[in-house]
């Protein structure tokens, strides 16, 4: 895999040695849906911003489901290998001071499965409304990483009960973890935008 390997949009600023801030769009999103956010969540940051490879009825994805909430397991190993690998090779290129990623429901879950598959790749991550539908490993290599968890109180998509077991675990592999609940669903509201700016802005 190569800076290349995924269709994307991607902007350079600042200097040598600033963050590089990976974004990911949820389903039916593109490599536009969180790239302005991105740029002013982090001026300074290099920003990339994928394009999920999966089409689910014309809708973009980053791995395959075969209903809702039910992942193809392999598809999402398979995924997850060649993201991480498109992730290391802008790292490598950019060479920044940290490395943080931003998703949001598809894209928070290629997201936290990297981060699972490959922990040395990311300082940070923003997870908003992720689904993370098993039981993973333990991942000691985890320790000392920061998460910041959103999610709605009511999600449909994403059971609370879910997204609580989630942070548990992170919890117990050493993550340093804020989770940050609305009152509604699925939908991103203005206190998870503020608990965002507040979370990336540290890495700046």
């Amino acid at each position: 895999m190569s800076v290349s390997s995924y269709q994307h949009r991607i902007h350079k600023a600042g200097e040598p040695g600033k963050p590089l801030f990976f974004v990911f769009h949820g389903t039916g999103g593109d490599e536009n849906q969180f790239f302005d956010f991105g740029r002013r969540l982090l001026p300074e940051a290099g920003i990339v911003s994928p394009r999920g490879d999966v089409s689910e009825h014309g809708a973009a994805r980053f791995f395959r489901r075969t209903g809702e909430g039910v992942y193809d397991m392999d598809d999402l190993a398979w995924r997850t290998t060649a993201m991480a690998d498109f992730i290391r090779a802008h790292k490598s290129e950019a060479q920044p001071s940290k490395l943080i990623g931003l998703g949001y429901s598809n894209g928070a879950n290629i997201l936290a499965s990297a981060l699972l598959a490959q922990p040395d790749l990311f300082d940070a991550a923003v997870l908003l409304h992720p689904l993370i539908p098993w039981q993973p490993a333990p991942q000691p290599a985890l320790k000392g990483k920061h998460v910041l968890i959103t999610a709605g109180q009511r999600d449909p998509i994403c059971p609370p009960a879910l997204t609580q077991a989630f942070a548990d675990y992170l919890t117990a592999q050493g993550v340093d973890i804020e989770l940050v609940w609305h009152p509604g669903g699925h939908e991103i509201q203005q206190s998870e935008v503020t608990a965002i700016e507040r979370f990336v802005r540290q890495f700046a």
